[in-house]
């Protein structure tokens, strides 16, 4: 039974840093590339960032390059999500999600993944 379990999520101010975790169980996890995906308060979800099977290449959306940082520790069966120079427009429930070997394009689309995990919570306030 594959689990994908994120944590670190909370409240922070604007201009603040959190560092999300998000914990895999049950599959090969260096065989998977990891994505995280937000969703806002009556929005869609969006693509946030991922990073391939081993760790080689990264994507990220427009909105978050430069300020986020994704990495993976295949000996740890983890994927991180480092977020700094937070903003009020970054508040959503994060979650990270596994997909198996996928890469460009698909790696950026919800629709390429095969587990999710079942969301961290992140709020930054003005």
């Amino acid at each position: 039974q594959v689990q994908l379990v994120e944590s670190g999520g909370g409240l922070v101010q604007a201009g603040g840093s959190l560092r999300l975790s998000c914990a895999a169980s049950g599959l090969t996890f260096s065989s998977y590339s990891m994505g995280w995906f937000r969703q806002a308060p009556g929005k869609e979800r969006e693509f946030v960032t991922a990073i391939n099977w081993s760790g080689s290449s990264t994507y990220y959306a427009d909105s978050v390059k430069g300020r986020f940082t994704i990495s993976r520790d295949n000996t740890k069966n983890t994927a991180y999500l480092q977020m700094r120079s937070l903003k009020p427009e970054d508040t959503a429930l994060y979650y990270c999600a596994a997909g198996f070997a996928l890469g460009s394009p698909r790696i950026s689309q919800g629709g390429g993944y095969d587990y999710w995990g079942q969301g961290t919570k992140v709020t930054v306030s003005s």
